[in-house]
């Protein structure tokens, strides 16, 4: 933030064809608890009213402060928290070491069903008791899939907003007043371009978004391996069997209820499309799978996404007389001129780089050598170096 400095809030969201929009941005001195209750209340207030919200963040206790004050709107029934999954693994991984016990954690949490949450929560046990108390301490709602009442969609990470970054992109050195600018500008027209791309779909008649005819489009390839073995037409309940593709022995059996849109397989209550299980089901009944689609993959749902009307601001030349409070800014905040800018980042194992993934040149991004000593760095002379 130009020359003092100061943290960005923003808050991150994803319509219904798995596009990313920041929704909302704060410039604060810190990241703290009166931070974060001044930016999630003006959240709240100005840009997500509506009820039902699942919130996923990491384990921040400004953020947990704010979310559960009574007076800020975030508590149940009218939003709903969630952990990220990477930050509760990256904080595992500060008292049991090992990429192992990690990736069985991760895996757990991912788990759709109680039963195959069981399966790898077993293998953490048998590896060290310890493990699943610390895991235990954490209540199961907040940081499992299988027991978040179906409101994730399938998120599990924050990992979306470092994907804003693009946005801003050669503003973050400006003073705050062209930053903002800058920022509102480049936002309007994100939503302007995403909106009408939303409108041409809709024009050619599509009713869901591409990013859910892909899935069903490969969820009804894993279909044809499936055969109905039993059904209730009138209730809609299904047994479907997993045979393999020479339909040679069976790989098991699930369970399908077109009428509650649940599968024993937990990803058509999680993911709220239906899985390759149901797609069987809706094909030995002769039934479209339409029906059975969450009204967020819709496309009308997500031009509606787009439809916030950015009024132009008005030039400073307009502005109302300013009769509050003179700010002055903190000398003490003053970043140094010289030399590179401190980093204050807080490194945790997410931030290791693999060990076994090669380094490449920045410039040729090939292996087995540097951007310094590249050959097809151009010389002066304009022939390559080092040869």
């Amino acid at each position: 933030m130009s020359q003092y400095g100061g943290t960005l809030l923003v808050a991150i969201a994803q319509d219904g064809n798995s596009n990313i929009l920041p929704v909302a941005f704060a410039l604060v001195e810190g990241e703290n608890a009166e931070s974060w209750s001044f930016f999630l209340s003006h959240l709240r207030e100005h840009v997500t009213p509506q009820p039902g919200l699942l919130v996923i963040s990491d384990r921040h206790n400004g953020i947990k402060a704010a979310l559960e004050a009574p007076d800020g709107g975030w508590l149940p029934p009218a939003a709903y928290r969630a952990f990220c999954i990477r930050h509760i693994a990256a904080n595992f991984a500060l008292t049991f070491k090992g990429k192992d016990a990690r990736r069985l954690l991760v895996n757990a949490a991912y788990a759709k069903t109680e039963v195959e949450f069981d399966y790898w929560f077993d293998i953490l046990r048998s590896e060290n008791p310890a493990m699943c108390d610390w895991a235990n301490r954490i209540e199961y709602s907040l940081w499992t899939q299988h027991c978040d009442e179906d409101r994730r969609f399938g998120h599990m990470t924050t990992n979306i907003s470092e994907c804003v970054n693009s946005i801003l992109k050669g503003v973050r050195n400006l003073p705050v007043c062209s930053l903002v600018k800058a920022t509102y500008g480049r936002l309007a027209e994100l939503f302007v371009r995403k909106g009408r791309e939303a409108e041409a779909q809709m024009g050619t008649g599509q009713q869901f978004s591409q990013y859910l005819v892909k899935c069903i489009e490969a969820n009804l390839r894993t279909a044809r391996h499936f055969t109905v073995t039993l059904y209730d037409r009138d209730n809609s309940e299904y047994t479907v069997a997993e045979t393999t593709p020479t339909g040679s022995f069976s790989l098991g059996t699930y369970r399908v209820s077109l009428g509650s849109k649940t599968c024993d397989c937990g990803y058509f209550q999680a993911l709220h499309f239906p899985c390759p299980h149901a797609l069987a089901c809706c094909a030995y009944s002769r039934l479209t799978w339409q029906p059975y689609v969450h009204e967020v993959y819709q496309l009308s749902s997500v031009f509606g996404v787009y439809q916030m009307v950015f009024a132009p601001p008005i030039p400073e030349g307009f502005w109302p007389p300013y009769a509050g409070p003179t700010v002055i800014p903190d000398p003490s905040m003053r970043r140094a001129r010289e030399g590179r800018p401190r980093s204050t980042r807080i490194r945790t194992n997410m931030d290791e780089a693999d060990p076994n993934r090669p380094k490449r040149c920045g410039l040729c991004r090939q292996p087995g050598h540097t951007k310094r000593s590249c050959p097809q760095a151009a010389g002066p002379s304009g022939t390559a170096r080092n040869q």
